[in-house]
């Protein structure tokens, strides 16, 4: 196979998962999330002959896009830019602004959690396997276990804490 077609597979079968975990980095922000794919992507052609086959392909375009968002991260620190929150209005129906309130809540939750805590949910919610998750983020599996149930156990709190307070 051709690196050209080859490229062309993983883009197919990868631009999803690749959108939606730098979507998560960025707080829902489309923009800076379509730009970081992109890198993604000139990263995984430039890089796609040092791929050593040690680890699922999956796995190595999921630590690129790690590895890219948390460098965007960074700049954005040193820089001291902060972006808002933007969640796409997806319908005027009952049902998906419900959906879509949920979304912003968990990404709003999300953006309280430390780098790594950000890593692994997101690749929780791409049902990465928590085997493959410890091979990208470089822990033990138990380590990954635990940090995984710590952080989904701040999220709900999270999350149950502004729900309460919006019924109020």
């Amino acid at each position: 196979m051709s690196k050209d077609k080859m490229f062309n597979t993983l883009y197919k079968d990868n631009y999803a998962t690749v959108y939606r975990l730098c979507l998560s980095y960025v707080s829902g922000n489309n923009e800076i999330a379509d730009d970081l794919v992109q890198e993604v992507f000139v990263k995984i052609w430039q890089n796609s002959d040092s791929f050593r086959e040690e680890s699922q392909i999956s796995t190595w375009i999921y630590r690129i896009t790690v590895n890219t968002c948390l460098m965007h991260l960074r700049k954005v620190k040193k820089l001291q830019e902060r972006y808002t929150d933007e969640i796409p209005d997806l319908a005027n129906d009952d049902e998906d602004e419900l959906k879509v309130e949920k979304l912003k809540l968990l990404r709003s939750c999300m953006h309280k959690l430390n780098e790594m805590g950000k890593i692994l949910i997101s690749l929780v919610l791409e049902d990465v396997s928590q085997k493959e998750i410890a091979e990208i983020v470089g822990l033990t599996n138990e380590n990954v276990r635990v940090k995984i149930h710590r952080n989904k156990g701040k999220l709900f709190k999270c999350i149950s804490s502004k729900e309460m307070q919006n019924t109020l």
